[in-house]
């Protein structure tokens, strides 16, 4: 009998501080396994961190993957965090060089999932999808004002298991900052650059500890925290009223069990099922 031999090639990347080019088509299968609601837990979100930059040729492969999530109005907070590189600059730079560092984020674009894991498809939702569940043991519901340049905000989490240590971020962002977006990939109609593009969700100040964030003690079942800042709003934001809000919280781990987001002078209720 004949032997048919399958030869496979594997190419390696090395991934440095430039854009890195992945212009590629969804592929994947989705590996969502469906779950019934469970009445009294809460409907998990995804969390999205996008390191990129205004000078950063593929990182429009992200930025579009943002919209088609959007666009399908999944459960997702993307959070942009904008970074200069060497001569590259950004006005937008956000330091978080620590954050990388912890990640092993070498090179943009780079997006990740709950803060640990890689979206490697970013251009798809598919990923994302996939990550969106609707039974998590805690929910997060934000309250907030902005008045005479201070903002009031309450986050409020409740359980319904046990927990221990867990770490709360707070994120101030804001949308509709026009700068042209260097482009080198095939969406957006190849248009290079992209001129007066509106960057959405920019992060522009956290509100904790941007790496580990700030513990959080009473995380048992039944029990609702709260967690107030009230702080005056960010020197860097053009405009109060595109500035927005994201909050998650973490296990030890570092992976994020679930985010919300929310507009200013919102008050939000828990989103458990009934």
């Amino acid at each position: 009998m004949r032997k048919i031999l399958f030869a496979a090639i594997t190419f390696l990347g090395l991934i440095n501080v430039s854009c890195i080019s992945n212009d590629w088509e969804d592929n994947s299968v989705s590996s969502e396994i469906i779950e019934q609601p469970i009445s009294g837990k809460f409907l998990k979100n995804v969390l999205i961190e996008d390191y990129t930059g205004t000078w950063c040729q593929y990182c429009p492969r992200v930025l579009h993957g943002i919209e088609q999530v959007q666009n399908q109005q999944l459960r997702a907070y993307p959070v942009s965090i904008h970074r200069s590189s060497g001569s590259f600059s950004d006005p937008y730079n956000f330091n978080a060089l620590a954050l990388e560092q912890s990640l092993d984020i070498s090179g943009y674009p780079a997006a990740k999932l709950n803060r640990r894991t890689q979206w490697s498809n970013s251009s798809s939702p598919t990923e994302v999808k996939n990550q969106i569940k609707p039974n998590v043991d805690l929910g997060i519901a934000l309250n907030s004002t902005i008045s005479g340049g201070t903002i009031n905000l309450d986050v409020n989490i409740k359980f319904v298991s046990n927990f221990s240590d867990l770490k709360l971020v707070v994120y101030v962002l804001e949308d509709g900052l026009i700068y042209n977006q260097v482009n080198a990939t095939s969406y957006f109609n190849g248009q290079n650059p992209i001129v007066n593009f509106e960057h959405n969700h920019v992060l522009r100040a956290c509100l904790t500890d941007l790496v580990n964030g700030d513990a959080l003690i009473g995380t048992n079942a039944g029990a609702i925290v709260t967690k107030n800042f009230t702080v005056p709003v960010p020197a860097n934001i053009a405009n109060v009223s595109n500035m927005s809000f994201v909050a998650f919280v973490m296990d030890a781990s570092g992976n994020a069990i679930n985010v919300r987001g929310a507009a200013p002078n919102v008050t939000q209720a828990f989103q458990i099922n009934p």
